[in-house]
């Protein structure tokens, strides 16, 4: 019997320690990318995303998952591109979802702004780890290849606009939080969890009944922007003491010659 525990406390910690030591990508391709193309994948084609199959892909402690592709650039309607950078590996469903966001509604809200949508930032795309990077914590949505991280988007004017931040144009940060809390299932940014105060988060998790959170604070006292759903999970016993862990610096870099290159600070991700 004392065997017996020893065995499955090993395989438990053995389980946590794969998700925290996760912090790259961390899985291998289980089925060629050089097999038919999906539904998924057809949706996409030529004439809306630049993409690479990557196939089923698998890793440690349930990471990965099937039919993922790696997102590079979006297509809007008048055959211009926004890049992903870097390009973002996803589900393709949930590159899907991306696409259609960008296409519908991100690239019309930036145009308020007075200029072109060029690029967003990939801050976080799979990555097979636990939530928020904490040790023996429940395995990420990232970790199935089914979230995306963004900090800030491009202007064609070489504007970086940050999402989070209330200095951002408050039309565009209401834009893009209906949007996407519409659109998406999970959406964390400022004030949700303080893991998120500096990027929105946004996932495709399957919940019982439905079930949705759109945490996003726009921080500027202005009225709160529904989903439909919507709801709030109750907050976790001893969250808010929980350390929060400083992964690497990512620059998003300049597109194309001429353009300001912005180079973002180390932060913690969802």
């Amino acid at each position: 019997m004392t065997f017996s525990r020893t065995i499955t406390a090993v395989v438990a910690i053995a389980f946590g320690g794969a998700i925290a030591a996760g912090s790259g990508h961390g899985a291998m391709a289980q089925s060629g990318p050089g097999a038919a193309p999906s539904a998924c994948q057809m949706r996409l084609s030529s004439d809306r995303a630049v993409f690479k199959p990557l196939g089923e892909l698998g890793g440690p402690a349930g990471c990965g998952g099937p039919d993922v592709v790696h997102l590079e650039r979006i297509i809007l309607a008048d055959r211009t591109e926004v890049a992903v950078e870097p390009p973002a590996t996803l589900r393709c469903e949930m590159a899907e979802a991306v696409v259609t966001l960008v296409r519908q509604d991100l690239a019309p809200a930036t145009a308020t702004m007075g200029a072109a949508l060029s690029a967003i930032e990939n801050y976080d795309s799979y990555d097979c780890r636990g939530r928020n990077r904490v040790m023996g914590a429940k395995l990420s949505e990232h970790g199935l290849a089914n979230a995306l991280d963004i900090r800030s988007v491009r202007l064609k004017d070489g504007r970086v606009v940050r999402p989070a931040d209330a200095g951002a144009p408050r039309e565009f940060r209401v834009a893009m939080k209906t949007a996407v809390c519409n659109r998406f299932t999970t959406v964390l940014g400022p004030g949700s969890d303080g893991y998120h105060e500096d990027h929105i988060h946004m996932d495709r998790a399957e919940r019982r009944g439905g079930y949705r959170l759109c945490q996003w604070d726009l921080h500027d006292g202005g009225a709160r922007i529904a989903a439909a759903p919507s709801g709030r999970a109750p907050a976790r016993a001893g969250f808010a003491t929980m350390p929060v862990p400083l992964p690497r610096s990512r620059p998003f870099a300049a597109a194309a010659a001429g353009d300001r290159a912005i180079y973002l600070p180390a932060e913690s991700r969802h």
